[in-house]
């Protein structure tokens, strides 16, 4: 993990099985983001969730485009 990036690459692991075995439309990816970021002691906008989850889906949920949308979307709670 590099000293920007705020999750592992396990945490994006298990982030993007969720998303991947889920079919969750943007509205429910958004929701799961926002959970998982919650638990990790971030928050996130909704707008900004659901704008993450659409450019994750467009990069076919990306552990590398994962990884750089939540460390720009997350904010100390």
């Amino acid at each position: 993990m590099k000293s920007s990036e705020k999750f592992t690459q396990t945490e994006l692991s298990v982030l993007r099985t969720e998303l991947m075995q889920g079919g969750l439309d943007p509205w429910q990816a958004a929701e799961l983001f926002q959970v998982f970021l919650a638990g990790r002691g971030y928050g996130v906008s909704q707008t900004a969730a659901m704008d993450a989850a659409s450019r994750i889906e467009g990069a076919g949920c990306s552990l590398e485009v994962m990884q750089k949308e939540l460390d720009n979307i997350a904010y100390v709670m």
